[in-house]
């Protein structure tokens, strides 16, 4: 039987636009919650630099995962978890640390953090339909697609077919919905939600704001370390404007004698 949140989650991916504003700790899943969106999603680039630690699978993953773990405790709604490739854990022992964290779904990317490039597309399936058996129903699974992140190899019109395709793989392996990540146009997109069958999670930009991404049938969108970074901003605005009101000097200036 499948955990109440995971069905949730799911049913959600079938209606109006999911909208996820990523946390990374407790306080701000709970403003999320607070605000009335229905489910936490958590960035790990947001997750990792909280902990003092680069994304791309650099954090520790018994760090990322107790604070997944702090997260799911202080909230009522789903939580579903950046996992990036699933720090090289095999699918048994990924899904039972995501279900002990509290989670009920995830994203898992295919970049090959270690090797560089991508996973090819059917090991990537592979590993996607090993997840799916050992997790069953309660895990939803949001299997991102990295042909248009630079590092993939992929270009021009390569990265739009390639996205399909590999969406089509995945979806057939048993992912609940597909997320082709850097996509920055209507027309790239369009293709691919026209092309993979189920949901496609997209991100705002500059031609693509929220109800563009509804018309053109995206069932979620997510916005990975965006709000994060922007609060990182404001307090580096805030501490710029204090140093000037107190006098001080620039970090890292030396006296010119002056």
């Amino acid at each position: 039987m499948s955990e109440p949140k995971a069905v949730l989650l799911r049913e959600l991916h079938h209606g109006k636009l999911l909208v996820l504003p990523n946390a990374w700790d407790e306080a701000s899943a709970e403003l999320v919650v607070h605000m009335g969106f229905p489910v936490v999603a958590t960035s790990s680039a947001a997750v990792a630099g909280a902990l003092g630690h680069e994304d791309g699978e650099r954090a520790p993953w018994r760090e990322m995962f107790a604070a997944v773990a702090r997260i799911a405790r202080a909230v009522p709604v789903p939580v579903t978890v950046d996992a990036e490739a699933g720090y090289g854990l095999e699918p048994d022992q990924l899904v039972a640390e995501l279900l002990a964290a509290g989670a009920v779904g995830c994203n898992l990317e295919d970049t090959d953090h270690r090797a560089g490039g991508l996973v090819p597309a059917a090991a990537q399936a592979d590993r996607l339909a090993a997840i799916r058996a050992a997790a069953g129903e309660s895990l939803v699974l949001n299997a991102r697609i990295d042909t248009f992140l630079p590092p993939s190899g992929f270009s021009g019109a390569e990265r739009t077919d390639e996205a399909i395709r590999r969406g089509r793989l995945y979806r057939e392996a048993g992912a609940d919905c597909v997320y082709p990540i850097g996509i920055s146009t209507a027309a790239d997109l369009g293709k691919v939600v026209a092309g993979v069958p189920g949901p496609v999670n997209g991100n705002t930009g500059a031609e693509l704001d929220l109800a563009t991404l509804a018309a053109l049938g995206v069932a979620r969108v997510s916005f990975g370390p965006r709000f994060y970074r922007v609060g990182m901003a404001a307090m580096r605005g805030g501490l710029e404007e204090l140093r000037r009101a107190a006098g001080m000097e620039v970090p890292g200036a030396r006296a010119t004698g002056r």
